[in-house]
């Protein structure tokens, strides 16, 4: 018979399944595209650099304790966050390591670059973009684009927004959203914005933050 001992170990062996799975870099960088959309797993190699057998591995780490769910589509399989839930324990992850990781801002600059950049929160870009003066670029790949953007935000991924400056309304504030705090897209397009004369902001944090804000998301085609 089980002593009472065994079961409070077996309990907590249970919620560090969960911390098991979440405890590699590259599986949560796999969260971190998850929480944008649906992704093959040749997607999330090509996303990643990773080879397909190393990502598969990884990703059943995370189906193992239930992080994500699949689905197969002839001989693709598709995985995606189990729920929104999952999301908001990534976020929540980022934020405690903000609060207690003194390393954490000068690995971050190495990654992103020096923070140049003006920076607009969920409320103001919100209550602009209901009274119409602001443009609102997302500067994601187009699926992810697809699987859930900002209201009115136009589609420009970051590799062509040189090329498509012309289509940015003349005379507008320019605003650049893309994963998260940490996705260095929005930063660059930022730059590159301001390269050609165009002055712009970034959202502070992401899509992801959005939509757990309880903030409305559109998805093309709906």
């Amino acid at each position: 018979m089980q002593t009472r001992r065994e079961a409070k170990e077996a309990l907590f062996e249970q919620f560090a399944r969960v911390t098991k799975a979440l405890g590699s870099p590259r599986r949560l960088e796999l969260i971190d595209l998850l929480a944008q959309g649906e992704r093959s797993v040749e997607a999330l190699a090509r996303s990643t650099d990773t080879n397909l057998t190393t990502v598969s591995a990884h990703l059943q780490a995370l189906r193992r304790a239930n992080l994500v769910a699949t689905r197969r589509d002839g001989t693709r399989i598709y995985y995606r966050l189990a729920g929104p839930d999952v999301g908001a324990l990534y976020v929540q992850v980022q934020r405690i390591a903000e609060a207690h990781l003194p390393d954490l801002p000068a690995v971050a600059t190495a990654f992103l670059g020096e923070d140049d950049s003006e920076e607009i929160g969920r409320e103001e870009l919100l209550r602009r973009l209901q009274d119409g003066s602001v443009t609102v670029i997302d500067v994601r790949p187009g699926e992810e684009y697809a699987s859930g953007h900002i209201p009115g935000a136009m589609s420009i991924p970051l590799g062509q927004l040189a090329e498509r400056l012309g289509e940015i309304p003349a005379g507008t504030d320019v605003v650049a959203t893309c994963r998260g705090p940490y996705c260095v897209l929005s930063h660059d397009a930022v730059r590159i914005l301001h390269d050609h004369g165009i002055t712009a902001r970034r959202l502070s944090d992401g899509v992801l933050e959005w939509s757990a804000a309880s903030l409305p998301l559109e998805r093309a085609g709906a």
